[in-house]
């Protein structure tokens, strides 16, 4: 299958109207019939864009790579042997070709840039030493575009040669830092902090403690006098570092113990590489022995597990949240030591390439945004500030040039503002009213580590969160730079997500107290992992607080009610089809496909025409279907469905209205549900279809106004399908409306959201036939699902038009010609000056098979 791809189109208005003038008789007074507009193909959709586990290699004609070089990537299911080897060429023959070493694992990194053009590639199968190499694979072309980011990182042999060889060296970044850090640490203002988690640890009874109960304990403990005695010297710390190892030691963890969970595994690793490595020149003999051989017990038990699979899985939460690094760090300790060189050398080199390979954010992922749900970003920051620290620092090159660092702190002022809850989806994204102390955190490393001007605001608006984070607190009390803390003047009111499938709207970023933020998501990561099936869905907030948003309560990983409450796309303000909503894989995914932007209309389109699209067939989730006792079936919204084009349009006109125009089709007629979900209840004029809710507490109200192509039938409840397992005030019942047609096989919406103050009124919505008026703004609005699309939206006393249809629109008094039928098209200020912009669909990045 192949999905069509327009590219972007920009005009300056005054060449827009030259051309007119002076090439355009329609625009004369001799009207010429214009050229027509070139028609779009029919949109054809792939099986998925992402692979759980990759099932084909990477990269391929149909792939367009993140960066230059891409890593090459061959399923485990296609190495027949115990290494890979590799060859490159910029000809079909392979007369020219570039050939590797033999490779552990499933991957290969150039460490080069490649020149623009065609390359050629494959792969064969050889023994450990290279010898009796298999067949070649078949041959795999790829494409280098002159536009795509370079991020060229050194060979590991070049990054090996510049590793200490003493100890400590976790921490060797912050070498040239701590002389002056240990001159002034009593004088910081977190060391009363840092001073005060070193003292829990001081009165812990390890002779009593059930060691290995609680491993995350122990790694705390190890962290927090590690952090204290690095930079105080003072030999209590390091005193209570060694009882610590010889309780560990005196009673060594079983391997049922030890291999419990992955995150145990890696805290205890740290609980012994961490004195290890601080007090490596005062430790016996016994007790150097004895650490070094936990960690190569948990090196070699997780290097088995993980070589192979982990270059190949779409993303392993937990190997990125905290086993890589803490795994890295075990190897990065006994890479030079001759007992173990041997074995920990070849783990230590699969990490750096890994991280080459998929870091950060999956590797496919330039965006700075989490694609795994904005909720989890926390759980992400010690590895994602500690992996570049120490590889930029060995290495001698800047790991933080990766696009998606260098977007990254854009990415947290839009999609997790400051004094505001998060805008964003995912498990766990709906708490807090405030930024995460580790979000915080990572802002004030990114500031200090590249200048990002996002950044520095988001940490200068967050400094008492910084400084209630112990994680990265060693870093800070070490590092002296500064940064600015001024939001930059050019704040965009928009930000696409292109490659993860999200939008963040502001109508006034940097200033929460007036902020209207609307996030849309339609991710072709699909949903699952700590996603939710929320393609097509948007959330709204208005001075940092919900209006309409995602509901249910993340109390477990999938419980029942995560499963039909929380996860289920029925809990998000999309859609249902016949009561279905969309499976928890790859494969139920959307795409954002065009946005545009200005500063009187930001405007996003989600397709998520193959969201709704069966079951969950990942073995993981039917497990855990099983273990809550739920079947997939119809009457529990999954199942197949015969939904043919979902297309979403979602527009702020600034500062305080919502537009959404959705286009559904089906190959027959079927009931479509359009969902709302509010934490307060609505207030439902069903005659007039309009829906209102007003949070009291924080002075605002929200009037919506829902129009439509049939009959519609609203309702409201505040029963979950399945109540979360705790309840209580914590966990109050949220408001789920729900506006049906039933039996048609099309149907279109439009919906009109305004957000006023307390005291404000809205404004009067009014309609003459397919035309609306509100306030400043009229909107055309095609409803009809047997006409074609069309969605014009005008405002009074400005210049300013949003076009998308088959017609081409009058712009300041002259018609424009539309380049593509069915295009998107935006005529307002940018920059200062009014400029027209049309777009088409963007085919979205795909990291798996050709289609």
């Amino acid at each position: 299958m192949k999905k069509n791809f327009l590219p972007f189109r920009c005009y300056v208005p005054m060449l827009v109207l030259a051309v007119c003038w002076l090439g355009c008789p329609a625009c004369s007074d001799e009207a010429v019939e214009p050229e027509p507009s070139v028609p779009q193909p029919e949109t054809t959709y792939p099986d998925a864009y992402q692979d759980k586990e990759r099932t084909q290699p990477y990269p391929k004609t149909s792939n367009e790579l993140i960066v230059n070089p891409a890593p090459f990537l061959v399923p485990q299911a296609m190495k027949t042997g115990e290494r890979l080897q590799y060859a490159l060429s910029r000809t079909e023959d392979f007369a020219d070709a570039e050939i590797s070493e033999p490779q552990d694992g499933c991957m290969y990194n150039l460490h080069r840039a490649l020149d623009a053009g065609t390359w050629y590639w494959r792969f064969r199968s050889t023994d450990a030493e290279g010898a009796s190499p298999g067949a070649w694979s078949e041959t795999y072309a790829f494409e280098v575009k002159a536009e795509t980011p370079v991020f060229v990182t050194p060979p590991f042999e070049d990054f090996l040669e510049n590793a200490p060889r003493v100890h400590p060296r976790l921490y060797c970044f912050l070498n040239p830092y701590i002389g002056e850090a240990r001159q002034n640490v009593t004088s910081h203002p977190e060391y009363r902090q840092l001073t005060a988690r070193a003292s829990i640890a001081l009165e812990a009874d390890y002779g009593t403690m059930d060691l290995y109960a609680d491993a995350e304990t122990l790694r705390q403990h190890a962290t927090w006098l590690y952090h204290a005695y690095y930079l105080l010297q003072d030999e209590r710390y390091a005193d209570k570092l060694v009882e610590l190892l010889d309780a560990m030691l005196a009673l060594p963890p079983t391997d049922t113990q030890l291999f419990t969970d992955n995150f145990t595994t890696s805290a205890l690793t740290l609980a012994h590489a961490a004195v290890y490595d601080l007090l490596y020149g005062r430790l016996t003999a016994t007790q150097r022995s004895g650490a070094e051989e936990l960690m190569m017990r948990a090196l070699r038990h997780s290097y088995q597990e993980q070589c192979g699979v982990e270059e190949n899985h779409i993303f392993d939460n937990h190997f990125w949240q905290q086993n890589m690094r803490i795994l890295t760090q075990a190897a990065f300790l006994l890479y030079d030591k001759a007992e173990y060189a041997d074995e920990a050398l070849p783990i230590f080199k699969y990490y750096y390439e890994l991280w080459t390979a998929r870091a950060p954010a999956s590797g496919f992922n330039r965006d700075g945004i989490w694609h795994n749900g904005t909720g989890y970003f926390p759980a992400n920051v010690k590895t994602l500030a500690y992996m570049p620290a120490l590889f930029s620092y060995v290495a001698r090159f800047d790991f933080l040039q990766h696009p998606w660092y260098r977007n990254a702190g854009r990415a947290l002022a839009y999609t997790n503002p400051p004094d505001s809850k998060s805008t964003g989806f995912g498990d766990n994204s709906e708490n807090g009213d405030q930024p995460n102390r580790l979000t915080a955190a990572f802002a004030d490393y990114l500031a200090r580590e590249t200048g990002d001007a996002y950044a520095g605001w988001y940490a200068g608006e967050c400094q008492s969160l910084v400084r209630q984070d112990y994680e990265l607190r060693l870093y800070r009390m070490c590092s002296n730079r500064t940064y600015e803390s001024a939001l930059p003047e050019d704040a965009a009111k928009m930000v696409w997500y292109s490659d993860a499938g999200e939008v963040s709207m502001h109508s006034h970023l940097g200033n929460a107290g007036n902020d209207l933020a609307l996030s849309f998501r339609s991710s072709t990561f699909g949903s699952g992992s700590h996603t939710t099936a929320s393609q097509n869905a948007f959330n709204l907030l208005f001075k940092g607080h919900d209006v309409y948003r995602s509901t249910g309560y993340y109390q477990a990983f999938a419980d029942a009610h995560n499963l039909m409450s929380y996860r289920h796309t029925r809990a998000h303000n999309t859609i249902l089809v016949n009561g279905i909503g969309q499976p928890y894989s790859t494969e139920g995914y959307g795409s954002i496909v065009r946005a545009l932007g200005g500063n009187h209309i930001s405007y996003a389109l989600g397709d998520a025409s193959h969201a709704y699209c069966g079951i969950s067939d990942d073995p993981m989730w039917v497990n855990y279907f099983a273990q809550a006792g739920i079947t997939q079936t119809p009457d529990n919204g999954f199942g197949e469905t015969p939904l043919t084009r979902y297309r979403r349009h979602v527009l702020m006109l600034h500062p305080r209205t919502v537009l959404i125009y959705d286009e559904l089709e089906a190959s027959e007629p079927v009931r479509w549900d359009w969902l709302l979900h509010s934490p307060v209840r609505f207030d439902i004029n069903e005659a007039e279809q309009v829906l209102s809710t007003a949070d009291e507490a924080d002075g605002f109200y929200a009037v919506t106004q829902l129009f439509g192509s049939s009959e519609m039938d609203i309702t409201q409840t505040d029963q979950f399908a399945v109540p979360p397992a705790t309840g209580g005030a914590e966990y109050p019942n949220q408001w789920h409306l729900t506006a049906s047609t039933d039996n048609q096989p099309a149907t279109r919406y439009l919906t009109l959201i305004q957000v006023c103050e307390a005291g404000e009124s809205p404004y009067i919505i009014r309609r003459d036939g397919d035309t609306f008026t509100c306030g400043d703004w009229t909107v055309e609005a095609c409803l009809n699902a047997s006409d074609s699309p069309r969605l014009v939206v005008r405002h009074h006393t400005e210049p300013v038009v949003f076009s998308y249809g088959e017609e081409s629109p009058v712009i300041d008094g002259v018609p424009y010609l539309r380049q593509d039928a069915n295009s998107s098209l935006l005529y307002d200020e940018t920059d200062g000056e009014y400029q027209v912009m049309e777009m088409t669909d963007r085919a979205p990045i795909a990291t798996r098979k050709g289609f």
